[in-house]
């Protein structure tokens, strides 16, 4: 007996087959380029037009021998769900977790990731962000060549083990947010185009753009938005690289997926969250619809990583050279982008807008001393571990734990993981694998890079090398680092003035001769009229002092000053100052007025 619906948009075919259960059947035209058949449940696939080859379903829930074979149908609703409790996570104060499924554990599946949550709550992690899931060809890559945006990559442990993996996160109160790919489709299995015009005319550094002005094609993407959060119970998206996303729609698919969102929201009774990823330095995304912005809730923000980066490593090549004084890390702290209609030489032109500091609260960027970006596009996928000491990477943590905004760490950054995170894929065509290897190499080659140095993407090895090493967890410098970055979860958890979501509670002081850093926070919060004995634990002000020059900091604090944390032992409060070394950080409590 018929006990499934097949449904497909393909306005380009003449005629549609659905083939299941080895016969093929001519489907219905139920209009406006949709067909439709009734067929039992399990294998099946499409033949378009006279073509005797058997396509995937574009909204296909599971690919069970890869992109290019046949679809498998998968309901939803038979999982179990264990977390009818679960009322959800906003961002505000949270702290994200970035992490590549098949990289974070030797084994590379949902289950095993499952397994290392306790370690991720011991950090003050709030929400777990996922790279790319989605079906691509092969058996690991990145997950931003994606071409089957509803399917789960089967070496993962497919949609069924996605499922567990949530239900785990919310068990031990985290939130998931699942990072999305919807400005381009990877080069391989993406048979899209051969249904409908899901591609438009447009290219950018991926290949063509998808065609988010064409109604179907908006409504895939807005449905995908929803399957997430509804049948997977996923809490929030990252949208991949918005500036991308080509629409000069009255309402633009940004707004179009915050309304449907913010719907969804309404109707689950828990927050939902979009975060954009961006190159503008544009305010407007995260303004709200009412003030003539897009609405979303958060996006982020390179230019904090990029000052942090350049204040501790030195590095200035690239677009890093804008960020080599000092005041372009304060400035990024007081105004959230450096970049808001200066000039970077970098582009060659003025880029970003100003954000007003007066409405929007600080939570709303995204910040990181690492990510998957800023790592694995470097020529050798190297960390910052490679050139900083434990002071100095405690440095760059505390200045995540501790700044303004919402902090976003990288696997395995918290105990000075030794793994690298390159560049790999596993394109099964031996051409288009020649072809990746050959174009990274240029790339880097162009920059200066000796092509020796730069591992081939589809050696197998250079996948290998980036697996995270657990068994690093507790020893020397990996258990240094890792206590550090335990402690300032703590101190973000304890003391308000950590997460005061107000630009105007941060005041910062830069010495560009000594190369220090003061950065005052909080105090807003106390109640007024309150005295000093009537103060709560952890509602005054702190000081945040960073020492990234060649001499010691003897930085003056009022008396009374307590010391909160320091990224070495030989930081030290003497009477009214606290001793910094080169390369040093400390985060102190201050007296109340």
């Amino acid at each position: 007996m018929a006990d499934h619906e097949y449904r497909v948009w393909a306005p380009r075919a003449t005629r549609m087959r659905l083939v299941s259960e080895g016969a093929s059947t001519e489907m219905e035209d139920a209009g406006g380029g949709w067909w439709r058949q009734s067929g039992p449940a399990g294998e099946y696939g499409f033949q378009i037009g006279d073509d005797d080859a058997v396509r995937p379903d574009p909204r296909s829930r599971r690919q069970p021998r890869g992109v290019h074979d046949r679809s498998h149908t998968f309901d939803p609703h038979e999982h179990d769900w264990q977390d009818g409790d679960w009322t959800g996570r906003r961002l505000a104060g949270g702290v994200i977790y970035e992490l590549h499924v098949g990289t974070f554990t030797p084994e590379g599946t949902f289950d095993a990731a499952a397994g290392r949550l306790e370690h991720l709550a011991s950090l003050g992690v709030t929400h777990v962000e996922l790279l790319p899931v989605n079906a691509f060809n092969g058996t690991h890559n990145w997950g931003y060549d994606g071409v089957l945006w509803y399917a789960v990559q089967e070496e993962y442990g497919g949609p069924a083990g996605y499922q567990r993996f949530v239900d785990a996160c919310h068990a031990a109160g985290l939130a998931v947010i699942q990072d999305v790919v919807y400005n381009h489709l990877g080069p391989s299995g993406n048979y899209l185009p051969l249904y409908g015009p899901y591609l438009g005319d447009e290219r950018n550094t991926w290949g063509e753009v998808v065609q988010v002005r064409e109604p179907e094609v908006r409504r895939y993407i807005v449905e995908n938005a929803l399957y997430w959060l509804r049948e997977m119970h996923v809490d929030a998206l990252r949208l991949d690289a918005v500036h991308a996303l080509v629409d000069d729609a009255d309402d633009h698919i940004l707004e179009a997926l915050t309304v449907a969102v913010a719907s969804e929201s309404a109707h689950q009774g828990r927050p939902l969250t979009l975060i954009a990823e961006s190159d503008l330095n544009d305010p407007r995304l995260v303004t709200p619809r009412e003030g003539g912005g897009y609405g979303l809730d958060a996006q982020w923000s390179d230019d904090y990583h990029h000052a942090i980066h350049v204040a501790l490593t030195r590095e200035t090549t690239g677009y890093y050279g804008d960020f080599e004084p000092l005041g372009a890390l304060a400035k990024a702290l007081e105004r959230g982008f450096f970049h808001d209609g200066t000039m970077s030489t970098f582009r060659g032109r003025e880029h970003g807008h100003p954000i007003d500091v007066d409405r929007m609260p600080s939570w709303r960027l995204v910040v990181s001393a690492q990510n998957h970006d800023q790592i694995g596009n470097r020529a050798v996928g190297d960390r910052i571990v490679d050139v900083l000491d434990d002071s100095q990477l405690l440095v760059a943590a505390m200045l995540l734990y501790a700044g303004p905004f919402t902090p976003m760490l990288f696997q395995g950054e918290e105990w000075a993981a030794s793994s690298p995170f390159q560049f790999f894929t596993s394109h099964p065509e031996e051409e288009l694998g020649r072809l990746t290897a050959e174009g990274r190499i240029a790339e880097f080659a162009s920059m200066g890079w000796d092509a020796d140095v730069v591992p081939d993407p589809q050696d197998p090895e250079t996948f290998r090398r980036s697996v995270l090493r657990w068994e690093e967890l507790g020893s020397g410098r990996h258990a240094v680092v890792l206590e550090g970055y335990r402690r300032l979860a703590e101190l973000r958890r304890d003391w308000a003035a950590l997460t005061d979501p107000s630009f105007h509670a941060n005041r910062v002081v830069v010495d560009e001769e000594t190369r220090t850093l003061r950065l005052t926070r909080g105090g807003s919060l106390r109640v007024a009229g309150s005295s000093d004995a009537e103060a709560a634990p952890g509602t005054g002000p702190v000081d945040v002092l960073v020492n990234v020059g060649d001499a010691v900091w003897e930085a003056a604090v009022p008396l009374g000053a307590t010391l909160l944390f320091g990224t070495s032992p030989s930081v030290a409060l003497d009477d009214a100052a606290v001793h910094l070394p080169p390369g040093s950080g400390a985060i102190v409590a201050l007296p109340i007025a």
